[in-house]
């Protein structure tokens, strides 16, 4: 379960940035995930309250933005959403599709005290 070590990372860099901000508790965290990133969320909501008990976190809310997966068509040269990789192009059913977006994985934004 990757999810777990992502979370400890996200606490890792929110407890980084509490000492060079000044700030002591973290009320809500916004990520941005990617449809393509291979993140499962309810293992991220899960990996996130488990790793942060105890922290300035502790009880945080997560919020989850979840970003459509996006790629080129070669075939016919237009920008598409996808769902998954190895898709076909909806356009023309291509599979020549590289992938521009979607696969994300961010801090966007906290609420903190």
């Amino acid at each position: 379960m990757h999810e777990m070590s992502l979370c400890e990372s996200i606490l890792q860099v929110v407890e980084q940035n509490a000492v060079s901000q000044g700030y002591s508790r973290v009320k809500t965290v916004w990520l941005e995930i990617g449809q393509l990133s291979g993140v499962e969320l309810e293992a991220m909501r899960f990996g996130f309250e488990v790793v942060t008990r105890g922290s300035l976190a502790d009880g945080a809310r997560l919020e989850i933005v979840e970003l459509p997966g996006q790629a080129w068509c070669m075939r016919c040269a237009t920008r598409v959403q996808v769902r998954q990789r190895f898709d076909a192009c909806p356009e023309c059913g291509s599979f020549q599709l590289q992938v521009t977006g979607g696969e994300e994985l961010r801090i966007k934004e906290l609420e903190v005290d």
